[in-house]
């Protein structure tokens, strides 16, 4: 059976940090070693992002940026 709950729920900006928090687990780490689009993008830019379908990605539709946590 095929679970409509998604794996990635938040994402977050603390400083310099990215914090991804999953359904198992949460990711932090430097926005510098994820994504240069992420690093130089503006709060907003960073705040309108957009949850796969399939939970495991996320979509950045103002810096057109993607990216994927497939370890959540």
């Amino acid at each position: 059976m095929k679970s409509n709950q998604k794996h990635i729920w938040e994402i977050r900006f603390e400083g310099d940090q990215m914090i991804i928090q999953g359904e198992n687990k949460s990711i932090q780490s430097a926005i510098a070693n994820i994504s240069q689009k992420l690093m130089h993008a503006t709060t907003i830019e960073r705040n309108t992002y957009e949850i796969s379908p399939s939970g495991f990605g996320v979509h950045w539709p103002l810096i057109d940026e993607d990216l994927s946590f497939p370890n959540l």
